[in-house]
Parts: structure tokens; C-alpha cells; sequence
């Protein structure tokens, strides 16, 4: 399997992909974001020392507590740090031979706008969370050679669905992808240049989180890298009772290591050292 995006192609299987989270925001729900340009190039610099494959980085928190921003204001938090991107790994060597060097790069929205405005610039992932309502981001990825995510969620991004209640959550999600792939393929994506990304925490419960998890299996059928972004996940608070988010890094880890025996090819985590150096060690144990 490989997964083709903008001129670069990682081929799978393969260690898992370590996505390592830059917030340009000042409401990150775990408390790591920044409006300072200067800072977020200091995390991502931080994220390639530890050994992240791929860099992804947003300028909205997905928290549907806080009001939504304007695109325009989005766009303006994210474009200087794509200018200055390279100074992330410039005079840097990979921490070994898998890591994926230089890093990837991964733009978090799901506004075709500042999908448009910001992908233009750089990036070779477009990480969009609104669990695909039209083909729009399809047809700009396509446009642009980028890679794609598909999340699976209900209703749109930035409102509360916790209501939700599922038969039978595998099975949604089993024919959800099956239709945003032809979707997207009908919109020009090209299937190799596709993620799927089972939307933990996004409209589900616990015990929907928690079959996922259990069954990621279920979705290698399709053939395509599976994202889990599981890092400090409401989901981790709900087993382990810790209320904040800067608390669940070894419940993340726990996730990590059950999602890479399961299927799992990327992980969007904050911790990227812990990450990386669980997933060097579990590597050459299951290979």
C-alpha cells in the first residue's frame, strides 16, 4: 500500500507515521496552542527532533464551546508559519532510517477557503475533519495533488452531536467510507492519495470509541492508511477518570500501541517523543 501526496509517497507497512500537532490557536483544548508564529515554529522544531514523520498544523480548535473564527482569520494564523515551515528541519538529520525526513506537512481545516488560500502556498496533506458534506476539498486536493483525509462524523464541525446514537457504529462506519471514497475519487483524488480516519471523540460515545478501537481491523480492508488522532482523547478521561487533557499522555500511549497492533498507519499526537520512541520499540517486536 502506499499513500501518494504532492510529489511524496510513503509505502506502507512501515513503522506508523507519527503526525505531531502544531495549534496556532489560543483555546487548544489541551493548552498547547499559540497566536505567536514564533512559538509554533519552536513546537514543530521540537516535534522533528523527536522524530515526527509529518507535521500537521491548524489555526481553529475543533472545540464546539468556542465560537467559530472567520476564514480569513484562519488563513492569517496559519500562512506565516508556512512560509517558515522549512526552518522545522533545516540543519537537522532524521532521529534513524524509517523517519520520514524531511518532515511531511498536514494543513488541519475543513474550510475549502483557507483549504485553497494555505494549500497553495505548501502542504502535501489536507487533514479535513467535516466528514466530507460535498466534494469541495475533494475537488481542491484533487487540483493540487495533496492527500485527503476522510473523518468520519455526523453534522457539521464546531456543534455538539452527543446525542448521537449508533445500531451499530462499524457498520456506519463501514459504509460511510465506502461512499466518501467514491466520492472523493469522483472529485479527481486519486485512491492512493486517500486516509481514512474513524472520527474517535467525534460524535460518539465511549463505548463507541472504544468497539472502534477494538475493531480497527475491520477497516485495513479497505486498503488505504488509517489515522487515529487518539492524543489526550476524551475518551482516555472517560476510562481513566483524568480531567485534564496534559494528563493522558500515558493513556495515549496506551491507544498508540493498541492502534499500530490493529491496523493503525498515522497517529496526531502532542507527545511526540513518547510516541515515537513506544511505537520504535513495538515496531520490531510485532515485525
Amino acid at each position: 500500500m502506499i499513500l501518494t501526496m504532492r510529489g511524496r509517497t510513503v509505502t506502507f507497512p512501515r513503522r506508523p507515521l507519527v503526525m505531531g500537532i502544531v495549534n496556532i490557536t489560543d483555546d487548544s483544548f489541551s493548552g498547547d496552542g499559540s497566536l505567536q508564529i514564533e512559538q509554533a515554529i519552536e513546537t514543530a522544531q521540537r516535534h522533528v527532533a523527536a522524530g515526527a514523520d509529518m507535521i500537521d498544523v491548524g489555526g481553529e480548535s475543533a472545540r464546539t464551546n468556542r465560537a467559530e473564527i472567520s476564514e480569513s482569520a484562519e488563513s492569517a494564523r496559519i500562512l506565516p508559519f508556512l512560509d517558515r515551515f522549512p526552518e522545522s528541519y533545516e540543519g537537522k538529520k532524521p532521529v534513524d532510517e524509517i523517519q520520514v525526513f524531511p518532515p511531511l506537512l498536514s494543513i488541519n481545516t475543513w474550510r475549502a477557503g483557507v483549504a485553497k488560500a494555505t494549500l497553495r502556498v505548501a502542504g502535501h496533506l489536507l487533514n479535513d475533519m467535516s466528514a466530507f458534506p460535498t466534494s469541495e476539498n475533494a475537488r481542491i486536493a484533487a487540483e493540487l495533488g495533496t492527500g485527503l483525509v476522510i473523518m468520519h462524523s455526523v453534522g457539521l464541525p464546531k456543534q455538539r452531536h452527543t446525542d448521537v446514537q449508533y445500531a451499530d457504529v462499524l457498520s456506519t462506519l463501514e459504509s460511510f467510507f465506502e461512499a466518501k471514497i467514491n466520492q472523493a475519487i469522483g472529485a479527481g483524488v486519486a485512491r492512493e492519495a486517500l486516509v481514512l480516519d474513524p472520527g474517535i471523540d467525534f460524535a460518539k460515545q465511549k463505548r463507541d470509541n472504544l468497539r472502534i478501537y477494538r475493531n480497527l481491523k475491520l477497516l485495513t480492508h479497505f486498503e488505504r492508511p488509517i489515522l487515529l488522532p487518539v492524543s489526550r482523547k476524551t475518551v482516555i478521561a472517560d476510562v481513566l477518570e483524568i480531567p485534564n487533557p496534559v494528563d493522558r499522555d500515558a493513556g495515549t500511549i496506551a491507544c498508540v500501541v493498541a492502534g499500530s497492533l490493529r491496523g493503525a498507519s498515522i497517529f496526531r499526537v502532542h507527545n511526540v517523543q513518547a510516541v515515537v520512541q513506544a511505537l520504535r520499540v513495538i515496531h520490531p517486536i510485532v515485525n
